[in-house]
C-alpha cells in the first residue's frame, strides 16, 4: 500500500515532479519496510516551499488503515525540538533567560547541585552528567523533586555532554513555571497554533484518535506510556503534514512574526562542539556538505549513551554558513527522524510505527536529500 501526493505554497520554480521525488524516496525507503518489518512509514520532503508526501503501509495492523500525511506518529525525542522552541519563545518574550538558574523558577532547588547549572546547560546536556532516563521509581512530583534535590554531578558543568531526558525535561518544566502555564497547554494552545500546526498534540483528542497510529514491537501493538517529563522529552504526536510546516519554519524563520521568529532562531545557535557535531538547543548541527559517516557517528548509540567532552563556543550565534540540522527520536513502538538545510531550502521527515535503527533512517534520508539536491 503506497501513496504519494504534493502540495505547494511556494513562488519558486518547481523542477521536480511528484513522481520523480517518489522514485527517489522509494529507492531508499521501500526496502526498509521488509528489512525491518515496518507496518507503516510516512516520508515528507519540503523543497523550496513545495511539499511532497510518500506513504507506505498501514497505521494499524488491525484496521489496515493506510498511512497518510495526516497519520499521527509518536515523535519520541524529536519532541525535544519543540521543548527548545518553547524555551526560545519564553526568552524572546523576556520571561526567562538561558543564563538563569533553576531555583529562580523552582525555589525548591535552591542550594542544590543542579542549581549551579544554567537553563542552557540543562538544554544542551552539559549540566554535569544526568542519566538518559529517570530511575524507574521516579513517578510522582515529590519523587522528581527529591531526585533533583539530591542529585550530584559526575563532572564539571559545561565540560561534558551526556544526552538526557531528565536534563532537557527540567528545562521544559522550568519554562512552563516561568510562563505560569502547564507545559502541555503551552505547546497545544500557544506554540502549535502559532506555527500553524493543527495535527500535533501531547494528548491526542478523541476526534483525532482514528488518525493515531499504533506502534509495533515484535508484532505487539503499543503506544507510549506516561512517565516523568514525558511531554517535554518524548511526548509529541504529529503528522508528516505538520512536521513539514515545522521544518518550513526552520528553513525560513524570517517569514515568522516575533517572538516566534526569535524562538526558532534561538534553536539554531550552536553552543558546544562535540567532535564534529555542534550541540544547539533541540537540534544538532553539522557543516554542510557533510559525510554520511559523520552524521551516523553523531547519531550513534555511543553518542546517546556515553559522556563526551565538549568545547564551549565562545561567541554563540545563529549558524549562518551552510548547515545541516537534525534530530532522531524513538519510543518503544515508533521511530522518527527530521533534518533540514536552510541554505538549500530542503527538509525531510521520516515517521514510522516501529522503532528501527537510527543508522537506517539517517542513511535513507541522507541519500534522498543528496539525490534531490543533485537533480534540483
Amino acid at each position: 500500500m503506497v501513496g504519494f501526493s504534493v502540495c505547494s505554497s511556494s513562488l519558486y520554480a518547481k523542477d521536480l515532479t511528484p513522481q520523480e521525488v517518489k522514485t527517489i524516496v522509494d529507492q531508499q525507503f521501500k526496502p526498509l519496510l521488509t528489512q525491518y518489518n515496518i507496518p507503516g512509514l510516512a516520508v515528507g520532503v519540503t523543497l523550496n516551499g513545495q511539499h511532497y508526501f510518500v506513504n507506505y503501509g498501514v497505521s494499524s495492523k488491525q484496521t489496515r488503515q493506510a498511512v497518510s500525511s495526516h497519520t499521527l506518529f509518536e515523535l519520541g525525542s524529536v519532541s525535544k525540538t519543540f521543548n527548545a522552541t518553547l524555551a526560545g519563545y519564553a526568552q524572546a518574550e523576556g520571561v526567562l533567560s538561558f543564563a538563569d538558574h533553576p531555583a529562580q523558577y523552582f525555589p525548591e532547588l535552591k542550594n542544590t547541585a543542579v542549581n549551579r547549572a544554567t537553563i542552557l546547560n540543562l538544554g544542551t546536556y552539559t549540566a554535569g552528567g544526568f542519566p538518559l532516563q529517570f530511575p524507574d521509581q521516579i513517578v510522582q512530583h515529590q519523587d522528581m523533586l527529591n531526585y533533583f534535590q539530591t542529585w550530584q554531578p559526575k563532572n564539571q558543568i559545561g565540560t561534558q555532554r551526556q544526552y538526557s531526558n531528565p536534563s532537557i525535561g527540567l528545562m521544559g518544566y522550568l519554562t512552563a513555571l516561568a510562563m505560569k502555564i502547564s507545559y502541555s497547554e503551552l505547546l497545544e494552545k500557544t506554540l502549535f497554533p502559532a506555527l500553524g500546526l493543527s495535527e500535533s498534540f501531547i494528548h491526542v483528542p478523541e476526534r483525532q484518535m482514528s488518525q493515531y497510529a499504533w506502534g509495533y514491537k515484535e508484532n505487539q501493538a503499543l503506544r507510549v506510556s506516561a512517565g516523568m517529563f514525558d511531554a517535554q522529552a518524548y511526548g509529541v504526536k504529529s503528522s508528516s503534514e505538520d512536521m513539514l510546516k515545522f521544518l518550513d519554519a526552520q528553513i525560513n524563520p524570517q517569514q515568522l512574526k516575533q517572538p516566534l521568529r526569535r524562538a526558532i532562531e534561538n534553536t539554531h545557535v550552536g553552543y558546544f562542539k562535540v567532535g564534529t557535531m555542534t550541540q544547539g538547543l533541540g537540534w544538532e548541527q553539522y557543516p554542510y556538505p557533510v559525510k554520511l559517516e559523520t552524521l551516523l557517528d553523531g547519531n550513534s548509540t555511543q553518542m546517546a549513551l556515553e559522556s563526551h567532552p565538549v568545547t564551549a563556543i565562545r561567541s554563540p550565534k545563529i549558524a549562518l554558513a551552510s548547515t545541516l540540522f537534525n534530530k532522531t527520536g524513538s519510543t518503544n513502538g515508533f521511530g522518527a527522524y527530521a533534518a533540514f538545510i536552510p541554505q538549500h531550502k530542503i527538509g525531510i521527515v521520516m515517521l514510522a510505527n516501529t522503532n528501527f535503527p537510527n543508522e537506517a533512517r539517517i542513511r535513507a534520508s541522507y541519500q534522498v536529500v543528496e539525490e534531490l539536491l543533485k537533480r534540483h
